[in-house]
């Protein structure tokens, strides 16, 4: 769900696919399922953690947590919440790693952001202390990339975060001044199986195809109402901000 703050009133709620998986231990899979191999449904180290197009998957992630102080303790393992490639077409908005201790407890999330313009950034929210992430906890983040010509490049991310056995939400609540956006993403954890995977791609076909014609109706929505509309300025030098 996205829902406009200020100005212009845009809303909109739709369905999308997203996996959770382990990609340092995927083991076995579905066989509609590959990783790092074409399939009807994949997953790719190229299209995650680090340069676009050219990603290095989980690695990537450990020398970010590394550089920040954040040590991997024993027992700590990465996850990634991403749109998979479906029938081979590759793009999504965010995608989130997760960090989790050995009683699955957050204990830092990076948030992988896409424009369609070809950039990445990532926002990297733990506290201090790599204490556990709780539900309740807002991570802060001053927005630095540039991701709808309708809005800035100027206030901050207030990030909200809930993993449990059941269940994966995510609330973004973007603010600059009046303005801003409220973002969610909530959905059921199910075991992945090809029956799934093959309903997936009956309910939404074309997969990431789909989420970028769904963005650019939207903005175009926004054009017909003649919001405010910002050119994309240079990305920011660094990969990571926190």
């Amino acid at each position: 769900m996205h829902r406009r703050l200020g100005g212009e009133a845009n809303s909109f709620r739709y369905d999308v696919d997203y996996l959770l998986i382990e990609p340092e231990k995927i083991g076995k899979a579905p066989a509609l399922f590959s990783a790092n191999a074409a399939n009807l449904v994949s997953y790719h180290d190229l299209d995650h953690g680090g340069v676009r197009g050219a990603g290095q998957g989980a690695q990537w992630v450990r020398d970010r947590l590394g550089e920040a102080g954040i040590a991997m303790e024993h027992g700590w393992r990465i996850l990634l919440l991403a749109q998979p490639r479906m029938l081979g077409t590759r793009f999504t908005p965010v995608s989130f790693w997760m960090i989790v201790d050995e009683d699955e407890a957050l204990r830092a999330v990076i948030a992988e952001v896409n424009n369609t313009f070809g950039d990445r950034h990532s926002y990297l929210c733990a506290h201090p202390d790599a204490a556990p992430i709780l539900p309740s906890d807002e991570m802060v983040a001053q927005k630095v990339f540039h991701v709808s010509p309708f809005q800035p490049v100027a206030g901050e991310y207030r990030f909200h975060f809930a993993l449990a056995p059941g269940d994966v939400s995510v609330r973004i609540d973007y603010r600059h001044g009046a303005g801003g956006l409220l973002a969610t993403l909530y959905g059921g954890r199910e075991d992945m199986t090809s029956f799934g995977l093959l309903a997936s791609l009956v309910r939404r076909p074309f997969g990431s195809l789909r989420v970028v014609a769904l963005i650019h109706w939207q903005a175009l929505r926004l054009w017909h109402v003649r919001a405010v509309f910002h050119r994309r300025p240079a990305p920011p030098a660094q990969e990571v901000s926190r």
